[in-house]
């Protein structure tokens, strides 16, 4: 199905970020984000609280996102929304809204896989911005997923290797949570390892065969190694904060590129994309990026404001959708975890 203006209404609603776009065809023109700070306090998402505050954003973000697009609700094409996988109060307002609009303005509804959207965002055009080619491998890192995917196509993608426990994003949090950080703490141990020597403290690396990651002994070590030096000197952190958090993000960054390095010798895929909340992580980004003449690959790191969620990457999927007529009735009905 080809047309030549296809408007698309995104909504994402999976976690703790009410979100809305609108995409004409493949082209970004508003992505709004409303962050929901009240869950800092709480040193983590709190679900009912989350849920509750996407009711009260939904109508104005959606509204902000048609303003900001300069088109009316009459003008739209169809609407996607995030069915899975996330937090299920949080999805259901979401879902719910983008029924009711759907069957009010009778047009169709699309429903997406949000961790297929991560790793398509990469098809969003963007000046500036290469578009990868089937087949790629997609590294897709955040609070709760690391996996690596085999991408065939837009929508034939194969789970390769995944975490068998906590996943990247959980790892910097709970060892900026150890270190005394406030939530969320990622962003922070990547603010202060640009700082410090990454090999000023070792870490072992965790065993797991395969494509497979593990980090919650990870997690471990380091707790138990900061309990350790704190004995010795209850300044320890203070004094070496910068290099904690550069020795932590060089070991979990040796991780994931072990596991990719892996990954492209038993596939023979050189193309590697991110997608996911951590890809905003300046170490992984500037280590994929040096992978390009060190192993000859070709790498697709995405602009900051596709990497943590947002309705943007929800409205390329839906577009993509839309063109193969992938409708949904509005007895679809969201899911907490979702086949890939």
């Amino acid at each position: 199905m080809q047309n030549s203006e296809v408007f698309i209404l995104a909504i994402e609603s999976s976690c703790d970020d009410t979100a809305a776009a609108v995409l004409k065809n493949d082209q970004v023109l508003s992505n709004v984000v409303a962050n929901q700070l009240i869950h800092n306090q709480y040193g983590g998402v709190v679900p009912e609280l989350a849920s509750r505050a996407h009711q009260q954003n939904i109508v104005p973000v959606i509204d902000a996102a048609l303003r900001k697009a300069n088109i009316t609700k009459e003008q739209l094409s169809a609407i996607a929304f995030t069915q899975g996988p996330g937090l299920m109060g949080s999805l259901l307002v979401g879902s719910s809204f983008a029924k009711s609009l759907s069957l009010a303005l009778q047009i169709p509804l699309l429903a997406v896989n949000h961790m297929q959207a991560h790793i398509l965002a990469h098809f969003i055009a963007e000046e500036g911005y290469n578009k990868p080619t089937f087949p790629f491998l997609a590294l897709t890192i955040s609070g709760g997923h690391t996996q690596i995917v085999k991408v065939n196509d837009f929508f034939d993608m194969e789970i390769i290797g995944e975490t068998t426990d906590d996943a990247v994003g959980e790892a910097f949090d709970k060892s900026a949570k150890i270190l005394g950080l406030p939530y969320p703490g990622g962003p922070l141990v990547d603010k202060y390892a640009q700082l410090g020597d990454p090999k000023a403290f070792e870490f072992t690396k965790p065993k797991v065969p395969g494509l497979d990651f593990s980090f919650s002994g990870l997690k471990t070590a380091i707790l138990y190694f900061i309990q350790k030096k704190k004995l010795e000197n209850p300044n320890f952190v203070e004094e070496n904060l910068n290099a904690i958090c550069a020795s932590i993000q060089h070991n979990i960054i040796e991780i994931l590129m072990d596991k990719l390095k892996l990954a492209v010798k038993e596939t023979g895929i050189k193309q590697i994309a991110i997608g996911g909340g951590v890809s905003a992580n300046s170490g992984i980004r500037t280590t994929l990026k040096a992978a390009e003449s060190k192993y000859g690959w070709t790498t697709y790191i995405p602009k900051f404001e596709y990497t943590t969620d947002n309705a943007a990457m929800i409205g390329i999927v839906g577009y993509q959708k839309f063109l193969s007529q992938n409708f949904e009735t509005s007895a679809v009905v969201s899911k907490a975890r979702i086949q890939f």
